[in-house]
């Protein structure tokens, strides 16, 4: 399966790719990182890393190549997009089972998340024909002002292991059509996603003769990541990952006064109020929660219902957890896949514990799952988790975002309280209520920023399942970047307003005579 993968792909003679590794050795290279299976703990495929000296010719190309694609008319732009878009259609299937394969979330979801890329490929065809300025009065006589927006430059796009293939994609088709390069710097523990990726969109932009548009570095932090964040010949550094890493790279570009975009942790809460349809608000919260082991960025990981539905939702909730069926991710019917590596898996059994300690009693789940079948008896699997939190709705580690399939429950008796508690945590980004009534979804919903204090607010669905019509990202420690939909595609452009004089006479503004 694996090299039938690989080879369909074409990383199967890949230059960067050695193919030829056994156990969880690194081979006889100083500069080889290996891609292990979650599912197995054991190695895919191994990937020279590149050096310092690579990084800078890598990114001179990026550069130089810019000067060029940022002369060709958007429409043209978008419909080299577009011919991507349609050659990611014709590897579906195969591409998002390595994702699968390399970070562990089920099939279903990394064909789904590849859907995602052509997706947003398919938008930014539409907006490379809509990249308008505004027209307005100038108040001087024969002067017309108008603004336009300007391909901003080389980009450089940091993404996170669990979704290696559509966070790039919302930043590179976006960027494509604005006329920047990207150059991407993508997890160590999923780098034949990215060269696969990649390799699909430069082979379509070379097809068309634009060189250099879409690079990728892989290499560590100190000598690649540091090194792309303090460049200056990266006007914009595209981040996604934890908050603690995102304040890092947020204070180094702007010490050089670049541009971010970042898109960091969330704590996303989902109400259930007392006339909400609990059926509905069920299988919401348990594909929200469990979903990709609890490794998005939207997870649901906290759930405030009100006091007088919580026990029987509570039951019936724990019934569905112990349906979950848990196994190889690449198999069909399986719902759940491994955590990414051990540290993931000592930091879920930290949390639990810390709960329990902390007075939460665990309904279900909490534990390692050391009794898998055959290879996966060396993979990386938890039980999904729910944990009831006490009375008092005190529980610290409940702030603290965990990445995996934990759940915790507490209870309200206001919807103000609710909100409250929702906006509670340092995280801004994803946030769900279940309703029956239409005063409390507009309540969450608050125009004056009363309610939800997050970037994605949902009435009657879940936290996870973001759609690329709508601008993704979140608010407070979750970074403040808008990625995909909307008008997202202002981020990788440059405004400038244009003010020009047809007259033969010296007009200044605000009335000042100069004569």
């Amino acid at each position: 399966m694996t090299h039938a993968l690989l080879t369909k792909l074409g990383l199967d003679n890949h230059p960067r790719v050695i193919t030829d590794v056994r156990g969880d050795e690194t081979p006889e290279k100083d500069n080889v990182i290996l891609s292990m299976n979650p599912a197995t703990g054991k190695p895919i495929a191994g990937v020279t890393l590149d050096s310092k000296e690579d990084y800078e010719r890598i990114t001179a190309q990026a550069a130089e190549a810019f000067k060029e694609f940022r002369k060709i008319p958007a429409p043209k732009r978008g419909e080299l997009v577009r011919r991507i878009g349609n050659a990611y259609r014709d590897v579906l299937e195969e591409l998002g089972s390595l994702e699968t394969l390399e970070m562990g979330k089920i099939k279903a979801e990394g064909i789904g998340e590849v859907q995602e890329t052509i997706d947003i490929a398919d938008f930014a065809v539409g907006q490379s024909r809509q990249l308008w300025g505004k027209t307005m009065p100038s108040e001087r006589p024969e002067h017309a002002m108008k603004e336009q927006w300007l391909p901003l430059g080389p980009v450089g796009i940091i993404t996170a292991f669990n979704f290696p293939n559509a966070v790039w994609g919302w930043n590179a088709m976006l960027a494509a059509v604005c006329g920047d390069t990207c150059v991407w710097k993508p997890s160590l523990m999923a780098p034949l996603t990215c060269i696969a990726t990649n390799e699909i969109a430069q082979r379509v932009a070379s097809e068309m003769g634009y060189e250099n548009i879409f690079q990728y570095v892989i290499g560590t932090d100190d000598i690649v990541g540091e090194s792309m964040i303090n460049d200056k010949r990266y006007p914009l550094i595209s981040a996604t990952g934890s908050c603690r890493m995102g304040r890092h790279v947020g204070a180094t570009v702007a010490k050089r006064l670049g541009k971010c975009l970042l898109e960091l942790g969330g704590n996303n809460a989902v109400i259930i109020t007392e006339d909400a349809n609990l059926d509905l608000a069920l299988k919401s919260t348990v594909f929200g929660s469990v979903g990709t082991a609890g490794q998005r960025c939207t997870t649901s990981r906290r759930l405030i219902i009100h006091e007088s539905i919580a026990d029987d939702f509570c039951d019936k909730l724990v019934k569905a957890y112990e349906t979950v069926k848990i196994g190889d991710p690449l198999e069909d019917g399986v719902l759940m896949g491994p955590l990414i590596n051990e540290q993931s898996v000592q930091a879920y059994e930290h949390a639990v514990k810390s709960a329990k300690e902390q007075g939460a009693t665990v309904l279900t789940g909490g534990e390692r799952i050391t009794d898998m079948p055959g290879e996966l008896a060396g993979g990386h699997f938890v039980k999904p988790t729910i944990i009831r939190v006490p009375s008092s709705n005190e529980l610290p580690i409940a702030m603290e975002e965990t990445f995996a399939p934990i759940l915790y429950v507490f209870t309200f008796k206001t919807l103000e309280e609710a909100i409250d508690m929702q906006n509670s945590v340092d995280q801004g980004l994803s946030s769900a209520i279940f309703t029956g009534a239409s005063n409390s979804a507009q309540r969450f919903l608050d125009p004056s920023g009363a309610g939800s204090d997050c970037g994605l607010a949902y009435v009657n669905l879940g936290t996870s399942g973001a759609e690329i019509g709508g601008a993704f990202g979140g608010e407070k420690d979750t970074g403040g970047g808008r990625e995909s939909g909307s008008d997202a595609w202002k981020a990788y452009m440059r405004r400038q307003t244009c003010t020009i004089g047809f007259g033969d006479t010296l007009a200044l503004a605000q009335g000042i005579k100069f004569e």
